[in-house]
């Protein structure tokens, strides 16, 4: 499975659109680019794969592996990239302002549902992050 993250990017954080195969599934919300700093970036465009992960914090999620420079990027629940997010990309059903969503936990139980039931047919899920 492929899902595409196409991103704009704005002075105070970056909204996107993550669809499979043409279809639609949520908007998300990051952080502003800042080179790919750690805990105040995005992440850089490019290819990478989603796996499972378990934490106390947010149970079973999902962690986008293989970035450069950076560890434990994850897709969770947040409505305000700037005081919720630290690099991580989270679902949102509705923009609502540069770096800004709404209704974020419907959003990532969508996008979790898809994932895990790609992945329990043991399909590899890739993501690619572009402009």
């Amino acid at each position: 499975m492929v899902i595409q993250l196409q991103r704009t990017y704005f002075p105070n954080g970056t909204n996107g659109k993550l669809e499979c195969e043409g279809k639609f599934i949520c908007y998300t919300i990051e952080l502003p680019w800042k080179d790919n700093e750690k805990r105040v970036s995005c992440i850089p465009e490019g290819k990478y794969f989603i796996k499972k992960r378990y934490s106390n914090k947010f149970k079973w999620h999902l962690e986008v592996t293989n970035v450069v420079n950076r560890s434990l990027i994850l897709f969770h629940p947040a409505n305000n990239a700037s005081l919720e997010l630290n690099g991580c990309i989270a679902p949102v059903t509705k923009l609502s302002g540069p770096g800004l969503g709404l209704m974020s936990r419907k959003a990532y139980a969508k996008l979790k549902d898809l994932v895990y039931k790609a992945m329990e047919s043991n399909e590899s899920v890739e993501l690619i992050v572009k402009f």
